[in-house]
């Protein structure tokens, strides 16, 4: 017989059982189609055999015939065995296909940066661990500054540095300065506000210096100019601070004489401040604390000097307005001058929201005991949604306002949600383990021998502390590929 094999049992390339299985079956339904086309041949041959005896002329047609019925016999097994082989083939193929391999180590790509910045970042608690954090060590950071260097100035209990935020839905990127320094080739990241963005930018600052110390890295500018510049050489990158507390011009633009107790603002200028950032890649902004002031005195002509005085209202003109109008006449004027003149296409805006303090202690121990701010404390608050009475939502609104008209034409503005996060850190402050400015005058010695706790500073952050959390969230956005 023509096309037909014994039947035999043959082993998957594949070595899977559900692929060996298959095949074997495959065999078996051949092995069959070939004993029918046996049996159909015996009898056309026994037809012959028996009319082959009338005649040569009709043995010979039905011979002819006979042949044609066997050839066509063997041609419909040989298709039915290679149909048989071939469809095994092509179903055992389908199936290996579907068992893929395990992906490849993720090696910190776009799209697993891109999960963890679409997430809400902002939402998680906070978890200690003392293997992995913190990400540098203080005494390694060599530009870190004196207001953030609380072990620098005495304090030995160091748990607050061992916390990491874990958020809810997705993991932080664990930040990765040559990744960002790549990003920020011939590029510049600039940190505009307050001391609470000069804290996060130096972070920052400490975040890329400890994780690159074979690179070129300098400072240039001072503490007596409102824009210093951290610079990496070997990148042409520049990751700068620029000193404007309230984003429009103030009495408080000095780098160094800000203190001043009657805040006037120009709420319709900023340009003055913008020539110093407007070339800037990446800005992020930040402005709160220093508009903490029952009133305050919007300029609309004249001086500064003249609208302080005490005869300024006949020297100059301005009103007096409460903190959050003029808060929300300043962001107005940001959002517009973001508006017009910045590039679309190549800058990307942030905008840092409140960043809360903790000085009244009865927020978190509850009663009516003597006040000891943010003193002594060495745990985070653990309760959840703690919210401390120096963060006003409203001022967080007005922000999220212009961020969202600003969105409708066209300019995309991230809001960098640190506020509920940091709200619970009460432990991760300064408190007395910081520089002081200025010697203490002879009545602030005497408070502070009768109470530490009024020397202690709980506005800002010790590092490495809870602006890395911050920087964290900042450049799983910036390493994102569509963020």
């Amino acid at each position: 017989m023509t096309g037909c094999t014994p039947p035999r049992k043959a082993r998957s390339a594949s070595g899977g059982g559900g692929g060996e299985g298959l095949e074997e079956a495959w065999l078996v339904a051949e092995a069959a189609d070939c004993r029918k086309a046996h049996a159909r041949a015996v009898s056309a041959w026994g037809v012959t055999v028996s009319f082959g005896l009338r005649g040569h002329f009709n043995s010979f047609l039905l011979l002819l015939l006979v042949l044609f019925v066997v050839l066509a016999v063997s041609v419909t097994t040989k298709n039915d065995g290679a149909g048989a082989g071939g469809g095994g083939s092509t179903e055992h193929q389908r199936v290996t296909m579907t068992v893929r391999p395990p992906p490849a180590d993720d090696t910190g790509g776009a799209q697993g940066d891109l999960a963890a910045s679409e997430c809400d970042m902002s939402s998680g608690r906070w978890v200690y661990d003392d293997a992995a954090y913190p990400l540098y060590e203080e005494s390694a950071c060599k530009f870190m500054s004196d207001q953030s260097a609380c072990g620098r100035f005495g304090r030995t209990d160091l748990k607050y540095q061992h916390w990491r935020w874990q958020p809810h839905a997705c993991d932080l990127p664990r930040f990765d300065a040559v990744k960002l320094l790549r990003r920020l080739r011939n590029k510049r990241l600039a940190f505009v506000g307050d001391s609470l963005n000069r804290n996060q930018w130096i972070s920052m600052v400490c975040l890329i210096d400890t994780a690159t110390p074979t690179l070129h890295k300098f400072m240039a500018g001072g503490n007596s100019s409102s824009l210093v510049s951290f610079k990496i050489r070997e990148y042409n990158a520049s990751v700068d601070f620029y000193w404007s507390p309230l984003l429009v011009e103030s009495n408080s633009d000095h780098p160094v004489h800000h203190k001043i107790a009657d805040r006037i603002v120009r709420a319709g200028s900023i340009a003055k401040h913008a020539k110093s950032w407007t070339d800037a890649d990446v800005l992020v902004f930040n402005s709160y604390l220093w508009w903490r002031r029952p009133t305050m005195k919007v300029l609309r002509s004249g001086s500064f000097e003249a609208a302080a005085a005490a005869d300024g209202a006949h020297r100059a003109a301005y009103e007096v307005t409460d903190r959050l109008r003029a808060f929300e006449m300043a962001m107005q004027t940001w959002s517009e001058w973001l508006e017009l003149h910045v590039d679309r296409a190549r800058t990307r805006l942030f905008f840092t929201s409140i960043s809360p303090t903790h000085l009244y202690s009865d927020e978190w121990e509850g009663g009516g005991g003597v006040n000891h701010q943010c003193y002594g404390e060495t745990e985070p608050i653990l309760a959840e949604g703690h919210r401390g009475r120096d963060t006003d939502p409203a001022f967080a609104r007005a922000v999220e306002a212009q961020v969202a008209r600003l969105g409708a034409r066209g300019v995309a503005v991230r809001v960098l949600n640190v506020t509920q996060l940091s709200e619970h850190r009460k432990d991760a402050h300064p408190s007395v383990h910081r520089r002081q400015w200025s010697p203490p005058t002879p009545a602030e010695l005497e408070a502070r021998a009768r109470d530490p706790s009024s020397a202690a500073d709980c506005i800002h952050w010790c590092l490495p502390g809870v602006p890395d959390v911050w920087n964290q969230m900042l450049y799983a956005h910036m390493v994102s590929s569509s963020s």
